[in-house]
């Protein structure tokens, strides 16, 4: 792993000399040019720090794109991923409070809990952090199999975010499984910058969305996201696999900035925020 952004004396040759000295052209890129420890990346990833009142929530999107757009392969994502992808990935889920995610997703990805890690064990400690995150699943009909131990057996409560005119029967089905179920809009489906709030009521103000791009697409017309982080692959799929974000277009396409850019293996990990 190296760091291309922003640049520091790491990045921009500032030990060459001594790297030479120690071993030539190939020792100073071999001190940029390693596996970063966990530390190091929940560093390179951190939330935003509280303002004067208080934090606020913060919503970042944790994607994966190939080099001609597809957001997955066959229907999944692990087939473009790779191992310094899936660090990343669960770096970034052990810094927030909640993940968010799609019920199409939650179906094709066969999501579990999120589980608690001994390496992030101290860090969420002194955040005031629970042992791991929840998984708060978007969706309208509550079409899921609540028999999967994401209801069955989480660490922490499943949420189901939903809108006021879902089916009962459903909803009842959702709770007695174990399921909390929050209302984030009044028709059937949710209220983006309302699903937000209610989160952020629920004590969860550090937000990550694994997707899909139906719900991310939902979420950036919406402007409720603060921050992108994309893993570019690189790799060609062709085919008519999805984009990251889906749905209709919006009127003025939303600038962001780039916070980080890391390199491994040829993979991009880029951190885009609001602008």
């Amino acid at each position: 792993m190296r760091r291309l952004f922003p640049v520091t004396d790491e990045t921009a040759d500032h030990d060459s000399g001594r790297a030479a000295a120690a071993g030539g052209a190939g020792a100073s890129r071999a001190l940029a040019d390693r596996e970063w420890s966990l530390t190091e990346l929940a560093a390179a990833y951190a939330y935003p720090e509280p303002g004067p009142q208080g934090r606020r929530p913060w919503l970042r999107a944790n994607m994966v794109s190939t080099l001609d757009g597809a957001a997955q392969h066959e229907g999944r994502s692990q087939p473009i991923s790779s191992a310094a992808d899936m660090r990343i990935f669960g770096t970034l889920r052990a810094l927030a409070d909640v993940v968010v995610v799609g019920a199409e997703t939650v179906r094709q990805e066969g999501y579990r809990p999120a589980r608690a890690r001994e390496e992030f064990a101290a860090l969420r400690e002194a955040a005031g952090q629970g042992p791991a995150p929840a998984i708060a699943i978007v969706s309208a009909g509550l079409e899921l199999d609540f028999s999967l131990p994401l209801f069955t057996s989480p660490l922490v409560p499943t949420l189901i975010l939903t809108g006021a005119a879902a089916n009962p029967d459903r909803i009842a089905a959702a709770e007695r499984a174990g399921a909390r179920v929050v209302t984030a809009g009044d028709g059937v489906g949710i209220d983006p910058p309302r699903a937000v709030r209610a989160l952020a009521g629920l004590g969860h103000t550090r937000l990550l969305t694994e997707g899909g791009p139906r719900l991310l697409g939902q979420l950036v017309a919406s402007e409720v996201l603060d921050e992108l982080c994309l893993t570019v692959s690189p790799m060609l799929t062709a085919g008519d696999a999805q984009r990251i974000a889906g749905g209709p277009p919006v009127t003025v396409p939303h600038r962001f900035t780039l916070s980080s850019l890391l390199e491994q293996d040829g993979f991009l990990f880029s951190s885009y925020r609001r602008a």
